[in-house]
């Protein structure tokens, strides 16, 4: 399992203009000094972000880019869907198939299914997590927050 580099950059940009408000707007140059980023990646990034409707861009001397919405109506798994993908998608057998065409364990698999339950459980997360919740400063876990709580991560029992 992995986290890309597009969707932590894409999420600490996006963090940047919402620490700004929405009053106020970013440059690429901004965003890329700020994150320590190549101004092209930053344009990149904010270039798909813009396409999925998480900012808008102005122009002018006076523009640069704003979160389109509020960071309360922002989900982290709409933007990481947007920057990534899912970790499980329904396809992901097609992958891995072996040598064969298709994967031998088409009907009788025992890994599909702990693949379908960390999607569950990572989406029961990010599903119940904003861009806000990330502004928040606090060391303590998602979970103690009131976003999830342990029993609704539905781990199977040892």
């Amino acid at each position: 399992m992995k986290f890309s580099s597009q969707e932590e950059y894409g999420l600490r940009c996006l963090l940047q203009l919402a620490r700004r408000g929405s009053d106020a707007s970013m440059t690429i140059s901004e965003i890329s000094e700020a994150e320590g980023l190549s101004s092209s990646y930053v344009a990149k990034l904010l270039r798909i972000l813009r396409l999925s409707g998480f900012v808008e861009s102005v122009r002018g001397q006076e523009g640069g880019y704003t979160l389109s919405r509020t960071p309360e109506a922002i989900q982290i798994s709409d933007v990481l869907a947007a920057l990534g993908g899912r970790f499980y998608k329904p396809g992901f057998c097609d992958h891995f198939t072996g040598t064969e065409e298709i994967c031998a364990h088409t009907f009788s698999c025992s890994i599909r299914p702990l693949w379908h339950r960390v999607q569950t459980a990572i989406d029961s997360v990010l599903d119940r997590t904003t861009l806000a919740d990330l502004l928040e400063n606090s060391s303590e876990p998602l979970y103690s927050r009131q976003l999830i709580t342990r029993e609704q991560i539905q781990v199977p029992e040892r």
